[in-house]
């Protein structure tokens, strides 16, 4: 079975978190991901952190890292006791996280997390769907609780007002960073500040825009068209989840 290296010790949690640079984010999120997506593969090796890393489904911004930048990230990681070397009957070391541990959350909240850390900012509806893949959300209003409790302990930021289509990211940003985001999503309604990226494809992220933009010329006109509307884009957010699973799935078999 394999063990931690004696040295790495999980980082005790004093307040919100320290800021994370992107890379950072970006290995603890992976790590976070694949120990509940593909337990028997992890710890992740090497190879295989670098193959997360880079993956095109799941991801926003995508990366190209090569094997030195992440085996440097990953020294600082194991320093700062985010993550620690592990070594088991083989030669090849391998790493886990302690993603638990430094942000201080577990279940639904470390979902939440796990997605904000890989993507970005991102709606609620979004954010429901995309994080129920590791524990069930049941609705809108249970992530409202969630995410007002990781509010409330700095983890988690609103980027917009409160109401349909409210965006939220993690707060492990850099300060430059998290200005400029605060700044691109500054000065308009929920419903009119633009649709988080999605990482998917190109095809995806303009077939998003497209449909957002359809929404805007012709809002709802009745509480039943709302209704309607909100189903509608339900089902949108669950085919989008299932393209992307796919997606993952055949990644997964290429690399």
């Amino acid at each position: 079975m394999d063990e931690p290296l004696a040295t790495p010790q999980p980082a005790e949690p004093q307040g919100p978190p320290a800021p994370l640079p992107p890379k950072h984010r970006r290995i603890l999120g992976v790590l976070m991901e694949k120990a509940r997506t593909t337990p028997d593969a992890y710890p992740l090796s090497l190879n295989g952190l670098v193959t997360g890393c880079n993956q095109k489904s799941n991801r926003y911004p995508l990366m190209n890292l090569t094997s030195e930048q992440v085996e440097d990230e990953v020294i600082a990681m194991r320093e700062a006791g985010v993550i620690a070397e592990v070594h088991g009957g083989g030669r090849v070391p391998k790493y886990r996280h302690y993603g638990y541990d430094y942000l201080g959350v577990k279940g639904a909240e470390a979902a939440i997390m796990t997605e904000l850390l890989l993507r970005g900012e991102q709606t609620a509806g979004d954010l429901r769907s995309r994080a129920s893949r590791f524990e069930p959300i049941a609705d809108l209003g249970t992530l409202a609780a969630l995410l007002t409790n990781l509010m409330d302990r700095g983890l988690v930021v609103a980027l917009t007002p409160a109401g349909r289509g409210q965006v939220f990211t993690h707060n492990l940003y850099l300060p430059q960073e998290l200005e400029q985001l605060k700044a691109e999503h500054a000065g308009g309604s929920p419903a009119a500040n633009p649709q988080p990226r999605s990482s998917t494809s190109e095809l995806h992220a303009g077939e998003s825009h497209s449909a957002m933009a359809a929404t805007k010329a012709a809002p709802p006109a009745s509480a039943a068209a709302q209704e309607e509307f909100e189903a509608l884009r339900e089902e949108v957010v669950e085919l989008r989840m299932l393209v992307e699973q796919l997606t993952d799935r055949l990644d997964r078999l290429e690399s």
